[in-house]
């Protein structure tokens, strides 16, 4: 796969959701294999979904760095999944991957979700409501 191709990937699934009233996406190629991809997602809530990954993509998705971070129309942090290492001394089984769930102090491990599985889950959260 190519980055480009990875790229397309992101754009058709936000594309394809219901849920999106607007989006922002950056591009970033820094080769054939790799990138960085953020943006930022305006739900029909009025909630609004952060992202960032860089990847490489040669033989398998591979993310160096990610950050998804779901926040409601006021402003406060739903989730945010990230790979940041600055939560060692919690020694979470899955470091560095964690959620902060609800707010920043409240950090649980978590394995690493692909974007398609954090915008499923901020459709179960959109359903409840």
């Amino acid at each position: 796969m190519l980055i480009e191709d990875y790229f397309d990937k992101i754009d058709s699934l936000f594309s394809s959701s219901p849920l999106v009233k607007g989006l922002t996406i950056e591009r970033d190629k820094r080769g054939m294999y790799e990138g960085l991809i953020r943006g930022k997602i305006n739900l029909q809530d009025n909630s609004l979904l952060h992202f960032r990954e860089f990847v490489y993509v040669e033989i398998y998705i591979d993310r160096k760095m990610y950050s998804y971070q779901y926040m409601n129309s006021n402003n406060n942090l739903i989730f945010r999944y990230d790979n940041t290492e600055h939560h060692r001394k919690l020694n979470l089984s899955t470091f560095p991957h964690h959620k902060h769930d609800g707010s920043e102090d409240n950090v649980v491990k978590s394995n690493a979700p692909f974007l398609a599985e954090v915008l499923k889950e901020v459709e179960q959260i959109l359903v409840q409501f």
